[in-house]
C-alpha cells in the first residue's frame, strides 16, 4: 500500500492550494467552492497538519482521536494567528489571514512528511483505503437483514446531512447578506486611533468597505466632523468587492469633535445603512 502512505499529506496540500486560488481568483470567488474550501482551511487543515507532525506513527492515535483533535486545534490556531496579525503591518484581513494559515499548514504538513520518512514503513500512519473499505464490506455482510437496513438508512441520512450543510454554506439567504464597514488606525490596525490631537493637527484613519450582499451595490460614503461634511463619495462594489482609502482630517478648533462615517446603500441616501463614530479630543 505504498501509494497511500502520504495520501493525506497530498490532499492537505492540494486543498490548501485550491483554497488560496478560490479567494484570489475572481471566477471562483463567488462560487460554492470558496466557502467549502475556506471552512476546511480554517477549521480542519491547520489542526490536522499539527497532529500529523506531532504523531507520525500509526499507533500514536486512532482515527477518531485524530479527527477530533484536528477540529479542536484548528479552532484554537485560527484566532491565534489572527491575533498575531493584528500586531503586524498587515492587520486582520482576508488575504494575510489566508496566506498565514496556508503557510502554517504547509510548513506543518511538510514537517510531518519528513518525520514519517524517518520511521519504518510498517509503523507510519497512513490512510489505508483498501483495508477500511474491505472492513466495511465484511462488517456489512455479517449484519442481519434488519441491521443492514438500518445501516443503509443511516448512510443515507449522513449523506443527506452533508448535502444540506453544503447547500446552506453555498447558497446565501437574506440573513447572510451584509456589508463590512470599519475604520482602522493609521497603521491598518484596530488600534491607535487619532483621538487625542492638538488643534490643527492632521489625523489619519483607514476606511474599509467590503460587499457581502451577493450583488453589485452602489454605496454613498459621507464623512462629517461636527456636522460639517468633509467627504461625499459614491462607491460601486461587486460581491466581495473591497474599498480601501486613507482619510485625512484636521483636528477641530474646539476641544471636542465628533467624526462621523456614514455609509448609505443607494438609492436610499436618507437613512444610513452603516455608521461609525470617532470622538476627537483637541487641545
Amino acid at each position: 500500500m505504498r501509494e497511500f502512505n502520504n495520501l493525506d499529506i497530498l490532499i492537505v496540500i492540494l486543498i490548501t492550494i485550491l483554497g488560496v486560488i478560490s479567494v484570489v481568483t475572481l471566477e471562483l470567488n463567488e462560487t460554492f467552492i470558496r466557502p467549502i474550501l475556506g471552512l476546511l482551511l480554517t477549521l480542519f487543515l491547520p489542526g490536522y497538519s499539527i497532529i500529523a507532525f506531532l504523531y507520525p506513527e500509526r499507533e500514536d492515535l486512532n482515527n477518531i482521536e485524530r479527527l477530533a483533535l484536528s477540529f479542536g486545534l484548528s479552532i484554537a490556531i485560527t484566532p491565534l494567528i489572527g491575533l498575531i496579525l493584528n500586531y503586524t503591518p498587515f492587520g486582520i484581513r482576508l488575504i494575510p489571514l489566508l496566506l498565514s494559515l496556508s503557510l502554517f499548514t504547509v510548513l506543518m504538513i511538510s514537517g510531518a512528511y519528513i518525520r514519517r520518512n524517518k520511521i519504518p514503513k510498517t509503523e507510519r500512519f497512513y490512510i489505508d483505503i483498501k483495508r477500511h473499505y474491505s472492513n466495511m464490506i465484511n462488517l456489512f455482510k455479517k449484519e442481519s437483514r434488519g441491521n443492514k437496513t438500518l445501516s443503509a438508512i443511516l448512510i443515507i441520512l449522513i449523506i443527506s446531512a452533508i448535502s444540506i450543510a453544503i447547500y446552506i454554506v453555498a447558497t446565501p439567504n437574506d440573513g447572510d447578506k451584509y456589508t463590512e464597514f470599519y475604520i482602522m488606525g493609521p497603521n491598518g490596525k484596530a488600534s491607535d486611533y487619532p483621538t487625542n490631537l492638538t488643534i490643527g493637527q492632521i489625523g489619519k484613519v483607514n476606511i474599509e468597505i467590503i460587499n457581502h450582499e451577493y450583488a453589485k451595490i452602489n454605496y454613498k460614503l459621507v464623512v462629517k466632523l461636527n456636522n460639517q461634511t468633509l467627504k461625499d463619495e459614491n462607491i460601486s462594489l461587486t460581491n466581495n468587492g473591497k474599498y480601501e482609502n486613507t482619510f485625512n482630517f484636521t483636528a477641530p478648533a474646539v476641544s471636542n469633535g465628533k467624526l462621523e462615517f456614514l455609509l448609505y446603500k443607494l438609492p436610499d441616501d436618507n437613512n444610513a445603512y452603516r455608521s461609525l463614530q470617532l470622538y476627537i479630543n483637541a487641545k
